[in-house]
């Protein structure tokens, strides 16, 4: 009974305030509205993207460049409590990115706050411990949001180092006028998803150099699909856990009520943005992470991602579905799922503590 109780509380909460705080359009002060043209030149409009970016020579790793080895400035925040003694860095470090599509170039890249990637490492005294990055959802990326929302130091005390990073035009790498990543402009959303790949390649590469045996990625909703795409590029992804992912932009966009005309006008625009958004989608790869080392986390009441998403991240990866009773933004059960991703670590001996 009260189980199904909170289950209906967090379907109604997704409903009420989900679609508002995620899907809400936005633009910068200025600059034209695409999703107020009509059917014709929306459709013009999304076939010369898709000649950037739907190209064959893109659907190998070379569209998503290698990232240069990095010197992170280091801040320390504060001691990390526990059973074991730690640290608690915030990292900044330079993003090198370049957006391949020349018309949206220097428009991104005056962007200066989103130039510097970022992330805070929970960090072990003594030698690095298999890590765990953990990447944030749509319009959050906040550390002191993030700390709590994510089992930091559940992970932590099981023997786990920590990263929290901050995915493109969020928190720290965000300002007033910064475009909204995924948005209304296709260009900016496949532009982000390639620089996240580049930023998180590059904390994955820096975790790895320090010492950590094993380094993986957890990302919820935004992240999950982060994560997602990120273990069909990278070799160095240790084990990835999406949870309560999102897996396809059209999808969301169809959602959210973005196309206009008649049915088949509506169907057209969705199947021609989701050509687009091809390029930098989990499905557009094999995954290149062990379907044994993947797990996909859903939530049976999401009305933001439903189980639908998940389920075919989990089909992708040839890995196993948890799902718990909450919602996307009143996790309810999620405790459960957790322990899930706790015995497939211990499993694959990454846990000092169980």
């Amino acid at each position: 009974m009260i189980r199904s109780l909170l289950s209906t509380a967090a379907s109604r909460f997704d409903t009420a305030v989900g679609g508002a705080l995620l899907l809400r359009r936005s633009r910068p002060k200025g600059q034209p509205d695409p999703e107020a043209l009509g059917h014709a030149a929306r459709m013009e409009a999304l076939a010369e993207l898709r000649r950037i970016y739907d190209r064959p020579e893109h659907y190998d790793r070379g569209f998503f460049p290698t990232p240069a080895p990095i010197t992170p400035s280091i801040t320390r925040v504060r001691p990390m409590g526990g059973t074991e003694p730690g640290t608690v860095l915030d990292l900044t470090w330079p993003s090198g990115f370049t957006p391949l599509a020349a018309d949206v170039r220097e428009r991104y890249l005056s962007h200066e706050a989103n130039a510097t990637a970022a992330a805070r490492l929970f960090l072990h005294a003594g030698p690095a411990r298999p890590a765990a990055i953990l990447i944030h959802g749509y319009r959050c990326g906040q550390y002191r949001l993030e700390e709590r929302i994510w089992p930091v130091q559940w992970l932590y005390d099981r023997g786990l180092d920590v990263a929290l990073f901050v995915l493109p035009f969020h928190a720290v790498r965000s300002h007033e006028a910064s475009p909204r990543f995924p948005g209304s402009d296709p260009r900016v959303t496949n532009e982000g998803f390639r620089q996240t790949v580049l930023d998180l390649r590059a904390l994955v590469s820096f975790l790895r150099d320090r010492g950590s045996e094993a380094v993986g990625v957890m990302g919820m909703s935004l992240g999950g699909y982060s994560t997602s795409l990120l273990s069909t590029v990278d070799d160095h992804v240790a084990f990835a856990v999406p949870i309560i992912p999102l897996a396809s932009i059209a999808d969301v966009a169809r959602s959210a009520g973005r196309f206009v005309g008649s049915p088949e006008e509506q169907r057209r625009q969705y199947e021609e943005l989701d050509a687009v958004h091809h390029v930098v989608s989990p499905f557009a790869r094999p995954s290149r992470v062990s379907s044994d080392r993947v797990l996909v986390l859903a939530a049976s009441e999401d009305k933001i991602t439903p189980v639908d998403h998940a389920r075919r991240l989990a089909a992708h990866f040839n890995a196993p579905l948890e799902t718990f009773h909450g919602g996307h933004l009143l996790q309810f059960g999620r405790a459960d799922a957790f322990r899930a991703v706790g015995r497939m670590l211990g499993r694959l001996g990454l846990l000092s503590r169980r």
